[in-house]
């Protein structure tokens, strides 16, 4: 395909996906509502929700972080609970905190505290290994989750589906007038989100003001920046890219990314291939668009197909 083609192909692998969704609802494996717990140093108690789904006689727990904007329910969650089922492992999809309109906080690329707090909790001590795989923002949480020496010692590695690197970067791209449709998408999602977090009184902007905001840049000045009291946007983007500190990965990492994707730009993906960190492995796969695949997928790491299905087979020859 030439240039044109694998463009308007990413645009559809992005897109389609979630629409037919929305026509057809896929159905997860039948799991029970999860929750718990965690005391935030700022806003107090937060209550962190999702769906947990126990495989017989699994010893290994799949903990699946969504993107922003997104929740336990998303298409691609969906999708992935599916593949974890039939890979045979118990799953967690985990709702960052906020997400699906509980209106408990809000969550930014760099905070693995809700999953901390998610593997705490005892429903999950008898487990002796834990995955986790995110998609997007999720997937920057799961890589900067391997970097952190008080990370619980069952997770044994994790994946990154599409995920965003170089923050400054995703926004700049996902600011620019050619990404309004994701960039209004993306932002209509946070504003329910905050919407929620006002109505609990725990909104540090007025609401107001950040209705606002047009750009995702604007959208973390007023957010997150006073929320986690990070100097400014600029601030927050420079300290919690994982591409400053992926050399510092403790545990098996692998990337998958879509050449295709219209929303992350992958300037820095062929260098992690020709010379990766350690523990680090990475695909830059000319197929699907953000965060969704063909579901033949092959890139040759096991023998079902499927980005997700792809992903546990890596990581049960890595992390298991």
């Amino acid at each position: 395909m030439n240039r044109l083609s694998h463009t308007l192909a990413g645009h559809l692998w992005t897109i389609a996906p979630t629409l037919r969704h929305r026509l057809r609802p896929r159905r997860a494996p039948e799991a029970e509502a999860w929750s718990t717990v965690l005391e935030d140093a700022t806003v107090g108690e937060v209550r962190l929700h999702g769906r947990y789904r126990a495989h017989p006689r699994a010893d290994t727990l799949v903990v699946l972080v969504h993107g922003l904007g997104g929740h336990a329910e998303s298409p691609y969650l969906v999708d992935a609970a599916i593949a974890v089922e039939r890979a045979g492992r118990s799953c967690l999809r985990l709702c960052l905190r906020g997400s699906a309109g509980s209106g408990e906080d809000i969550y930014h690329s760099g905070l693995t505290a809700d999953v901390h707090a998610a593997l705490r909790d005892p429903k999950f001590s008898a487990y002796k290994k834990v995955w986790v795989i995110g998609f997007s923002l999720g997937g920057h949480v799961a890589l900067t989750l391997a970097t952190e020496d008080g990370c619980d010692p069952r997770v044994r590695g994790v994946t990154a589906i599409c995920p965003p690197l170089e923050l400054g970067e995703v926004q700049a791209w996902l600011d620019a007038p050619a990404r309004k449709i994701y960039r209004e998408y993306i932002l209509r999602e946070l504003r329910q989100i905050y919407a929620q977090v006002d109505a609990r009184g725990r909104a540090i902007t007025p609401i107001e003001q950040v209705r606002r905001a047009r750009t995702l840049r604007d959208w973390d000045s007023m957010t997150v920046v006073p929320r986690f009291g990070f100097r400014d946007a600029q601030d927050y983007y420079d300290s919690q890219s994982i591409t400053r500190r992926l050399d510092e990965l403790r545990i098996p990492a692998l990337l998958l990314a879509s050449q295709n994707d219209p929303m992350i730009p992958g300037r820095s993906i062929p260098g992690l291939i020709s010379n990766p960190p350690a523990n680090l492995e990475a695909y830059h796969i000319d197929a699907g668009g953000h965060v969704f695949f063909p579901p033949s997928l092959d890139v040759g790491l096991g023998a079902d197909t499927g980005v997700v299905a792809q992903a546990l087979a890596w990581l049960g020859g890595r992390a298991g």
